[in-house]
Order: structure tokens, then sequence, then C-alpha cells
């Protein structure tokens, strides 16, 4: 799936400060773990969205994005396709703006419904990792 987002999109999602990552890993060997670690190592506010972890690298952990604690300026989705499709309704629900869907995570579908809900959606294109610049 080509990226169709422009790099001012990209410069957008980054110019939050509170962001929430869907499929965050308590495995530090997984990139759910490393994409939440990534924000953290630039000192982002971050929480991490995951239904089987109460807490993961520090930072609590929600089962779903409608029990995060506040508004959420992007979110970053490191998920399989059809969960990410879900968790597109859900950032809807939830009122959260701006979508990140890391490469392996996105859908044509996934993507479609996001723009057709009014999302702004970065998809098929970087990981936040490399964009962002990750330490392991």
């Amino acid at each position: 799936m080509p990226d169709t987002q422009p790099r001012s999109a990209i410069d957008d999602f980054l110019a939050g400060d509170t962001f929430a990552v869907a499929g965050a890993s308590t495995n530090r060997a997984k990139y759910g773990n490393k994409m939440l670690r990534c924000y953290q190592q630039h000192g982002r506010t971050v929480w991490a969205v995951n239904p089987r972890a109460e807490t993961i690298e520090g930072a609590p952990c929600y089962p779903t994005l409608a029990d995060l604690p506040g508004p959420v300026h992007g979110l970053s989705i490191i998920t399989p396709p059809a969960i990410t499709e879900e968790l597109v309704e859900e950032a809807a629900a939830a009122g959260i703006p701006r979508l990140w869907m890391q490469p392996g995570a996105e859908s044509r579908r996934a993507v479609e419904r996001a723009r057709e809900l009014g999302m702004d959606v970065i998809a098929g294109g970087p990981c936040l990792l490399v964009v962002l610049g990750y330490r392991e």
C-alpha cells in the first residue's frame, strides 16, 4: 500500500504531546514495545493500549481506547490489519483525530474507513521508529 500522505501529515501527527500505542507489548523484542519506548525516549506523553497488561515500560496500560484517561493527539497502531479495522471505529468514537498505521498494520479498508470518518491517516509509509529515531 503506497504512502499517499505528504510529509506535512507526519509533521502534524508529531506536533502533539499526547499519544497512544494500540498493540503495545510487554515483550521488549516486539515493535509494539519499541514504539512505546520511542515515544518515551522523545519525552512524549504516551499511553499503552493492551487488554492483557496493567503497565508496560512503566506506563499505565488501558484495555481499550475508550478507557484512556484523556484526549489523544495521535494513535500509533501496530496490530494485525483485522484489529486495525476495529480500532478505526474505536478511535473515531474516542475522538482521536490522527492515526498512524505502522507498516504491516494497515489495510485498504481501514484507511478508507478512517478517511470516511474524517480522520487524518498515515499508512503505507515510514515507521515511526525511523522518523523519530529509536535507540535500543
